[in-house]
């Protein structure tokens, strides 16, 4: 019984080690390039700013083109006075307290502003298409840096395996020099050398190591990855990748990236808008010409006491009466009486309501020269925006030049490393069998080794130099970079 149970568990124990390794195995993310290039363009948080500065530049080409409508206004108050106010009606003044309301509506509509309205449009417009290739050029440095870092990825994992190669050899070694110190074939120094030719190649694969995970954090931080998700980079075979060009004329190149680049593109979209502005600040010197309509109206409780209606009817005043008959014979007097009634806040709105059609024509004169500083500051940040356009194109124009410099170096860089590998291996092939006999001292072969080892590094960092520097090339021509 108790040994049945043991059995459950050992395979209770396999079963649960065996789901935990394929959870693993399906939690880690494989990511290309182009998956990588995917992520950072949908997940990086500074291509989510462009965007947002994008959107805010759309509203203000929408607030510009709404400004050509007409402006409407309604201006209601209302409140208590109080002291010292005439009478309504009397020629007295009181001490009193009065509650009035006023209302207003105002409505115009721009006729002429210098063109500034039509100017500011085709400015705003222009702001939006800055933004816009100010986008595109984030992204295109976000995607040369990760093309860059996938690249230093792929570098440092074979500099990896490179050290855990160098480290077996070490170890072999090792092996061999404590068997011949054993054997009384080898001193002390020997053996104490070979050990540390060990630490030294386990040194070297921390090293590498910690390259390669820095490497990996950065294409974490590009592509907005929590740093604790498990990933591993696709490794494309380099030696099977048939269209990387390593000649290229640095003029054709310059020429076409002239026309393509994102950084000239912004530059110039910057240097229209500053054009546009100056016929914006231009607008300043000319009249501004309205057309306005108002209505008003007005209430007020000192004349709802107060408010005349008319005068009484005509009184008479008994002058005498006639003999005989008793008639009494009566005069008109001379003056009517005024007669005053409630004043309803309807009826005064009604009759106080008043209405008012016209023109209205701003004429500059004289502002403190405020316009012609204006078109004098348009005007200066156009000459620097040229300025600016034609640095931008100079300085690619040296990049361009210095990175296709750069591929012809790292092509016979690449070519020269080849040789000196392979002389180093074969070299190191020999010395090998001839210490492994007795023939070659400790020092030369480890001498031997070292230069093995740095020789298969530097062929490993030559071969994708060679790579990225191409990669470089049609990033300026514009082309889609894939491995």
């Amino acid at each position: 019984m108790i040994q049945t149970f043991l059995k459950i568990k050992r395979i209770a124990i396999v079963v649960a080690l065996l789901i935990a390794i394929g959870f693993s195995a399906s939690a880690q993310q494989v990511i290309s390039l182009q998956k990588a290039v995917e992520l950072t363009l949908e997940r990086n948080l500074t291509i989510k700013q462009a965007k947002y500065t994008e959107s805010l530049a759309a509203q203000d080409v929408k607030q510009s083109q709404y400004n050509q409508l007409p402006s409407a206004n309604a201006n209601p108050t209302a409140g208590w006075g109080f002291g010292r106010s005439p009478v309504a009606g009397n020629y007295a003044y009181v001490n009193q307290t009065i509650f009035n309301v006023n209302g207003s509506a105002t409505l115009q509509f721009t006729l002429f502003q210098g063109g500034q309205l039509r100017n500011q449009i085709l400015e705003n417009k222009l702001l939006l298409d800055v933004d816009k290739k100010n986008t595109d050029k984030i992204k295109n440095d976000l995607l040369l840096s990760v093309v860059t870092d996938y690249l230093q990825i792929l570098t440092n994992q074979d500099l990896v395996t490179a050290a855990h190669q160098q480290i077996d050899i070490a170890k072999i070694t090792l092996d061999r020099t404590q068997k011949n110190f054993d054997a009384g074939n080898q001193s002390l120094a020997d053996l104490s050398q070979a050990k540390a030719g060990l630490s030294t190649a386990e040194l070297n694969l921390t090293t590498a190591q910690n390259q390669l995970d820095l490497s990996i954090l950065v294409l974490k931080q590009y592509m907005e990855m929590d740093p604790a998700t498990d990933i591993k980079v696709e490794r494309p075979d380099i030696s099977k990748l048939t269209n990387i060009q390593t000649a290229f004329d640095a003029n054709e190149v310059i020429r076409t990236a002239f026309n393509v680049n994102a950084d000239v593109k912004l530059a110039e979209a910057q240097q229209q808008s500053y054009a546009q502005a100056i016929r914006v600040a231009q607008g300043n010197y000319y009249p501004n010409l309205s057309l306005v309509g108002n209505l008003n109206s007005y209430y007020s409780s000192a004349q709802q006491a107060y408010h005349f209606v008319g005068l009484s009817p005509a009184a008479y005043q008994t002058i005498g009466t006639v003999v005989g008959t008793g008639q009494q014979v009566q005069t008109p007097l001379p003056i009517s009486q005024p007669i005053y009634g409630y004043y309803s806040f309807y009826n005064q709105l009604k009759d106080n309501f008043n209405q008012f059609v016209g023109v209205s024509i701003s004429i500059p004169i004289f502002n403190h020269y405020s316009a012609r500083t204006s078109v004098s500051k348009a005007k200066l940040n156009y000459e620097n925006a040229q300025v600016a356009t034609q640095l931008t194109k100079n300085t690619l124009a040296k990049t361009i030049t210095q990175a296709v410099q750069d591929l012809n170096a790292a092509v016979k860089r690449y070519a020269s490393t080849q040789q000196t590998y392979q002389a180093d291996k074969d070299a190191f092939d020999i010395i090998q069998q001839r210490y492994d006999v007795g023939l070659v001292n400790s020092l030369d072969y480890n001498t031997s080794l070292t230069n093995y080892e740095k020789a298969q590094n530097d062929m490993i960092e030559a071969k994708y130099e060679v790579v990225f520097r191409s990669k470089v090339i049609d990033y300026y021509l514009g082309n889609q970079i894939t491995l």
